[in-house]
C-alpha cells in the first residue's frame, strides 16, 4: 500500500473529509466533486470490488491490515495515516469504524437499463433522511427486490451515512435518479410494470390483498417522512396500497415500510 503518515491537516489532498458532520455542506459537495465516502473497510472493500475507484483513504495506523485486501489492485491509492486526534480533528468525529475511503462516483445507469433487467424496482419519492434510504436499500438487497429508483427530492444513497446504514449495498443493488412523476410514471408502463403506491387512502387496497394478485412487473412507492406521496406520484398510480395496521397506529417508518412491503410481495415474485 502506499502508505503516508501525516503529522499535518495542512495538505489539500484531505480536503474530500474536512467538516464531515456538516450534512447539508456534504450533501452538497461530494455529487459536485464527483466522490462518495465509505466508513470501514468493509465498505471500502465492497466498494472497489462493485468497480468503483478509490480516490484515497485515511485511517489510523492500527487498522492499516484491513485495507490490503481491499487495495489489492490499487497499490498507488494513497493511505493517509494518523493518529485518532488528528483525524478527529480532521473529521470533526471519532473515526471509530477505522478507515474512511473517498471513492469516485460512479456513472448512473439509464431508467431503460435498470427496467430491461428487473421484475420488482422500488421507488423512494421524497425520501430525505439518510438513515431511512440506507435502510431501504438493506432491505431491497436482503429481501430480494432488483433496483432502486430514487427521485431528485429524495436524499442521496451514496451520502456517508446512507453507506453506513445499508451496510454497503447502495453499492450492490443497482440504482438510479429519476425525474417527475409526468415522465417517468409513463415510462414505468411502457416497460410493463404495475404501480402501487404505498398511502394512507380510503379506497387503497389492502397489503394481503394485493398480495394475492398476480403482477408479473411491480414499482412500489414510498413517499417522505413527513406528508407521504404527493398528488402527482399517487395520480400515476395504478394502485393505492395500505398495510395493515393495530392499536391506533396508522403508519411505520418509510424503511421498514419498505422491508414489510418488499417481504409480503416477494413471495407472489417467486411464484409467478
Amino acid at each position: 500500500m502506499n502508505v503516508v503518515p501525516i503529522d499535518s491537516l495542512d495538505r489539500p489532498e484531505l480536503d474530500a473529509y474536512r467538516h464531515l458532520t456538516d450534512v447539508a455542506l456534504r450533501s452538497r459537495t461530494e455529487p459536485e466533486d464527483g466522490l462518495y465516502l465509505a466508513e470501514s473497510a468493509k465498505v471500502i472493500e465492497r466498494s472497489v470490488r462493485a468497480g468503483h475507484a478509490p480516490i484515497s483513504i485515511i485511517t489510523e495506523p492500527r487498522w492499516l491490515g484491513t485495507l490490503e485486501r481491499a487495495l489489492e489492485h490499487h497499490p498507488d491509492v494513497p493511505v493517509f495515516v494518523a493518529d485518532p486526534v488528528l483525524l478527529e480533528e480532521l473529521t470533526g468525529f471519532h473515526v471509530h469504524r477505522g478507515a474512511i475511503g473517498a471513492i469516485r462516483r460512479p456513472v448512473l445507469p439509464s431508467l431503460e437499463a435498470i427496467l430491461a433487467e428487473a421484475r420488482r424496482v422500488v421507488v423512494l419519492d421524497g425520501v430525505v433522511d439518510h438513515t431511512n434510504v440506507g435502510a431501504a436499500f438493506r432491505a431491497v438487497a436482503g429481501i430480494g427486490a432488483d433496483a432502486v429508483l430514487v427521485t431528485e427530492s429524495s436524499a442521496d444513497p451514496l451520502y456517508r451515512r446512507s453507506v453506513r446504514v445499508s451496510m454497503g449495498t447502495v453499492l450492490q443493488v443497482p440504482w438510479t435518479r429519476i425525474g417527475r412523476w409526468h415522465d417517468a410514471g409513463p415510462r414505468l408502463h411502457e416497460a410493463g410494470f404495475h404501480i402501487a403506491a404505498l398511502a394512507l387512502s380510503d379506497t387503497a387496497v389492502d397489503l394481503d390483498a394485493f398480495a394475492a394478485q398476480t403482477h408479473p412487473k411491480l414499482a412500489i412507492v414510498f413517499g417522505s417522512e413527513g406528508h407521504g406521496l404527493d398528488a402527482e406520484a399517487l395520480a400515476a398510480a395504478d394502485t393505492v396500497v395500505t398495510i395493515p395496521m393495530s392499536h391506533g397506529v396508522d403508519s411505520l417508518n418509510v424503511a421498514s415500510a419498505c422491508a414489510v412491503t418488499v417481504w409480503a410481495l416477494r413471495y407472489r415474485s417467486v411464484e409467478s
